[in-house]
């Protein structure tokens, strides 16, 4: 018998029989904290698992029958062409105008086809944060300067973020591009163009699908959000009729390919992310609810532009999850009540990118040391940067 097994497993179960032993049931902030979670879940369901997840699944299973290995390896890949590699990846992930958790089952796709953790940590974190019109719209509302700082330290970020990654697991990623100069040179079997046509339908699909509604009825955006089902069934059309070369020449089981890669991306993903949801909506509720975190904690932490305040937005913005657009009428709810502009700035880089539902997806994709690098590069980075702007501007 190992008894420092049977140690650990005595103090987990005295510590699980603690915390159901002082529960705190029957407490107004534990049972609205309760009702908050399912609220959030419910929410969470009905606004992004039909028309944001599902479509993101469908890509990246997408990605693992229909682009070859061989592509993924030459444009993202470990050997890959550094500025190519970076370059392809943040333009790939700045397209999408995805909340944090949709990017995943893209990032899991391109990462478990090859792609280099330098480049897929680019793209994961480009594909939230540099959303032209979350940016467009914190420059209307939150002011011009908040507005050019996100686009530029987003952009940044993506790149930064993306080379520290591939330095500190630089063995890890000498020792990939070692197997994959190893591995017999594979032929690109459709062109980039016609693969780049491909995801653009289906990446088009995801987006005007999930086109808000602007604050205005009139403009570019409002035009385009009344003919957003238009576009989007037009770009179905188009991809069914793209899908004819793909499987010309191919076995019949290609689709059945398809469906089940993207099967196996959903059942690892969706529960994990329900699970975060979940967990996220006891700890802080929704927007304009509280959870068992009082919202006046928090409005208090970030008031002032000092090291602690942005390095709490940053944190606290980590792991709050923010649906698409979100986290601007909230930040400005939070600003009118004494938020700095540097903690304003450090939760703007930081809470969309990421939150606690996707870092335990990105956890079963990558491992939990990458995991911790990555997020943990994210909020100091964040941190910093809003210090420095809030020195200038605050």
């Amino acid at each position: 018998m190992n008894w420092k097994d049977e140690f650990k497993n005595l103090l987990l179960i005295a510590g699980i029989f603690s915390v159901c032993f002082y529960l705190p049931v029957g407490s107004d902030r534990f049972n609205n904290a309760v009702m908050e979670a399912f609220y959030l879940v419910k929410w969470y369901a009905r606004e992004h698992v039909l028309l944001c997840l599902v479509p993101a699944f469908f890509i990246a299973g997408g990605i693992s029958v229909f682009i070859s290995q061989a592509s993924v390896m030459k444009y993202l890949g470990a050997r890959a062409n550094k500025i190519l590699a970076y370059g392809v990846a943040s333009v790939s992930g700045g397209i999408l105008a995805v909340c944090s958790c949709t990017v995943l089952p893209l990032f899991a796709g391109i990462y478990k086809m090859g792609a280099g953790l330098g480049p897929a940590s680019t793209f994961l974190y480009s594909g939230p944060a540099i959303n032209i019109l979350a940016i467009v719209l914190t420059a209307r509302i939150l002011g011009l300067e908040l507005g050019i700082a996100r686009a530029v330290g987003a952009i940044v970020f993506s790149i930064v973020i993306g080379l520290m990654m591939h330095l500190i697991f630089r063995k890890e990623e000498e020792a990939k591009a070692a197997a994959q100069a190893a591995m017999p040179e594979m032929e690109v079997k459709r062109p980039l163009w016609l693969n780049a046509i491909f995801f653009a339908s289906i990446t088009g699909i995801l987006v005007f699908a999930n086109w808000g509604k602007p604050g205005e009825s009139t403009g570019l955006w409002a035009n385009i959000y009344a003919a957003k089902w238009f576009i989007t069934f037009a770009l179905l059309t188009a991809f069914g009729m793209i899908l004819v070369p793909f499987f010309k020449g191919k076995k019949r089981n290609d689709s059945g390919e398809w469906l089940y890669s993207t099967w196996s991306f959903a059942k690892q993903i969706l529960p994990l992310l329900l699970f975060g949801v979940l967990i996220a909506g006891a700890l802080l509720g929704r927007p304009g609810h509280e959870g068992l975190i009082p919202s006046d904690w928090v409005q208090k932490a970030l008031g002032g532009n000092s090291l602690r305040a942005n390095f709490f937005a940053s944190f606290a913005g980590a792991f709050m999850y923010f649906a698409t657009l979100t986290e601007v009428p909230i930040l400005q709810g939070l600003i009118g009540n004494g938020m700095g502009k540097g903690p304003a700035l450090a939760l703007l880089l930081a809470g969309p990118a990421l939150s606690l539902p996707s870092m335990l997806v990105i956890r079963s994709v990558m491992g939990t040391k990458k995991t911790v690098v990555f997020v943990s590069l994210v909020i100091i980075m964040s941190t910093t940067t809003g210090m420095i702007f809030g020195a200038f501007f605050g």
